[in-house]
């Protein structure tokens, strides 16, 4: 099966970082990606803007061993990549100063959609909002891409929000989650807003909790720098995290656009309790027999930075109140998985007797890996000798129901076509940022003022013991992550 694709206009993206990890590792290859499907019009250019002094040529080269290592080899065919490195410009440019910002200006198309990605640090968003207006490049269809961490705290988001607006409108500013990409996770909508299965049950009455877990294998990486000053808490919770809660727990909106999407999972960010310390675990992975401690990858050996966060979480509103939202997110875990789990109450009486083998309804969407839906309900389990229950998987995996052949874009691929569009559903709106922000801010404040360290935990396990203690107490458990 393969998916429609519907071209988007002529564009010319500038992008600000563009010899970076991450324009290098995503940026470049979903918009690779996108060419070869046909989506990206043979009009459009790509204009890499960086401080390193390259010729356009050079970066070409750049870009294409980049291309090499992030796609499969047989992924693309060899003209349609070569179709793509073609369109690739680059400006030798000062984000600070103005180097480079005449040679950007003479590069730019005045017919076209101009969009400008920020895959740099946040600190250059101000310099390079102001440098764009200050050298009349903002044109009524330009669009600014943000990547995240958009703050590190809600007076810092503020602070971005205020440099972003005075140069652009709020319409132009793409706020960027690539959770908010993936597939199932729009799927999720779809299941919810698509369907009248679900949304009866949808609510406190007849859901007994639900669990997100984003659960990852690696450790931190090169990322200690970054890490030490973000933690678990303000890299995944704060955003990731927040947004797949808030696609669950939000009230349908009365259209599909991207103010009435994003005015529901505002009220959600507002409905949320404030969480008290004992409903927060916070952990570290220590060492392995073939890895080191968190602590000795940032270079701090007195951290208290977590890797890992689990959390309970009320929502005060009619739909929800009653019923708990688990949260945990880590690193250095058994496995890689990211996966929402809505559990269904029992029913309130059972005709099979006492001794009956009841298991729970879930419902379970996996965001990674095997993207795709699984309904777990009970069943007789064939065979004479009395009713014997079984529970059962209905499974969807997008893979098996819509064809091995397709190819499911990577969140980047659908974002920042979204971007072209001028399509902000996907997208975090600068109030919604500022809210997430004043709910996290004083759960990180209240460990500072503890002065708590996180709990240490062995890498490959389940995360710190305290996590499994947290779901006990309410006579709940975690689902394994093997």
């Amino acid at each position: 099966m393969v998916a429609r694709v519907i071209p988007v206009k002529p564009f010319d993206l500038v992008l600000f970082g563009a010899t970076g990890d991450l324009a290098l590792r995503k940026v470049l290859p979903a918009l690779c990606l996108r060419f070869a499907d046909g989506q990206m019009p043979r009009a459009a250019r790509v204009i890499g803007a960086a401080r390193s002094d390259l010729s356009a040529q050079a970066f070409r080269d750049m870009v294409a061993q980049a291309l090499e290592e992030a796609i499969p080899r047989g992924t693309i065919p060899p003209a349609r990549r070569r179709g793509f490195i073609e369109r690739l410009d680059y400006v030798m440019l000062d984000a600070r100063g103005d180097t480079g910002w005449s040679a950007l200006k003479a590069a730019l198309r005045d017919d076209v959609i101009r969009a400008f990605y920020f895959s740099v640090a946040p600190g250059l968003f101000g310099d390079l909002a102001d440098r764009l207006d200050r050298w009349q490049l903002v044109t009524p269809e330009t669009r600014v891409v943000a990547e995240k961490p958009f703050g590190h705290d809600r007076h810092s988001a503020r602070a971005l929000n205020a440099m972003l607006s005075a140069h652009f409108d709020e319409t132009q500013i793409f706020r960027i989650d690539h959770y908010l990409g993936k597939e199932t996770v729009q799927n999720l909508m779809a299941v919810r807003f698509a369907n009248i299965l679900f949304e009866p049950l949808w609510n406190a009455r007849f859901v007994d909790h639900v669990q997100i877990t984003v659960a990852e294998t690696v450790g931190i990486g090169g990322r200690g720098d970054y890490y030490e000053k973000a933690g678990a808490m303000r890299d995944m919770v704060q955003n990731h995290l927040m947004q797949l809660l808030c696609l669950i727990a939000m009230e349908p909106p009365h259209r599909f656009d991207a103010d009435a999407m994003r005015d529901e999972k505002l009220k959600v960010i507002r409905a949320l309790d404030p969480v008290a310390p004992a409903q927060v675990v916070r952990g570290q992975y220590g060492a392995g027999a073939d890895s080191a401690a968190m602590a000795a990858e940032t270079g701090h050996r007195d951290t208290s930075t977590e890797s890992y966060v689990a959390l309970k979480v009320g929502i005060a509103n009619w739909r929800w109140k009653g019923t708990p939202f688990y949260l945990r997110t880590g690193k250095r875990l058994a496995a890689r998985v990211s996966e929402i789990a809505v559990t269904f109450r029992d029913p309130p009486h059972s005709i099979f007797g006492e001794n009956a083998r009841w298991r729970e309804n879930v419902l379970v969407i996996r965001l990674q890996p095997d993207e795709g839906m699984d309904l777990r309900v009970m069943i007789k389990e064939p065979g004479p000798g009395g009713m014997r229950l079984k529970d059962v998987a209905l499974d969807m995996s997008f893979a098996e129901a819509l064809g091995d052949d397709l190819h499911i874009p990577d969140a980047y691929e659908r974002l920042i076509m979204d971007v072209i569009r001028g399509t902000q559903t996907l997208f975090m709106r600068g109030d919604e940022v500022e809210a997430a922000w004043a709910w996290t801010d004083p759960i990180i404040a209240a460990w500072q003022q503890a002065g708590s360290r996180p709990a240490v935990y062995a890498p490959g396990s389940d995360g710190p013991d305290a996590a499994a203690a947290l779901l006990r107490r309410d006579g709940r458990r975690w689902r394994a992550l093997r």
